[in-house]
């Protein structure tokens, strides 16, 4: 008995040795394939507001994952009306490509609403150097949005009311006009015009 509780005592720390060293490659191997153990650079990009972003969204550039967000910090002071400082840890491969003038914006992807980091290629920005923060876009507010809507819809809504009163006082005027061309031809075909009585 006591040589079967030992051959189940080693099989069981075998199975365990076994299922902890498989999961740590798993883990390995996916921290490679999403380039975990690759060098980064970091960028850091201003914005007003970041609108949901979270931590680990990724950056693309053109389309493309080039990183993720690695840090989100308020400002002690404001720098050209922006007071969030976003770090970007972009993969050391990407950094030539990001060399060149972009536009740094947050976006919203998919039904869900992710935010993402989306680097597009600017040449009409003049002065650009990732050592010193970048001044980001911010991203489109969906509530001003929807303002923005409900103001349209009502104008609009006034100016249809508007409009079908027009139409009404049109329809008046277009038939009192015709009484009054009636009543005119029926003068003149009879020959009483110019007569009043």
């Amino acid at each position: 008995m006591d040589r079967k509780d030992t051959f189940k005592r080693f099989f069981a720390g075998l199975f365990f040795v076994i299922g902890i060293t498989l999961f740590l490659i798993i883990v390995f191997l996916i921290g490679l394939e999403r380039g975990m153990a690759e060098p980064k650079v970091q960028i850091a990009v201003l914005f007003r507001d970041v609108g949901g972003l979270a931590l680990g969204a990724p950056v693309r550039l053109s389309g493309v994952d080039v990183g993720t967000v690695g840090r989100i910090d308020f400002l002690p002071g404001k720098i050209d009306e922006r007071g969030v400082k976003v770090v970007l840890n972009i993969f050391r491969k990407y950094k030539k490509q990001l060399e060149a003038p972009a536009v740094y914006a947050i976006k919203t992807e998919g039904i869900l609403g992710q935010k993402i980091v989306e680097i597009t290629p600017h040449t009409q920005i003049a002065h650009f150097d990732l050592n010193q923060p970048i001044i980001g876009q911010d991203p489109l507010d969906v509530q001003n949005l929807a303002e923005a809507f409900q103001d349209t819809a009502i104008s609009l809504t006034d100016l249809t009311t508007q409009t079908t009163n027009i139409v009404k006082e049109l329809k008046y005027l277009s038939r009192t006009s015709k009484r009054v061309l009636d009543r005119i031809e029926e003068r003149v075909i009879e020959g009483r015009l110019l007569k009043l009585f």
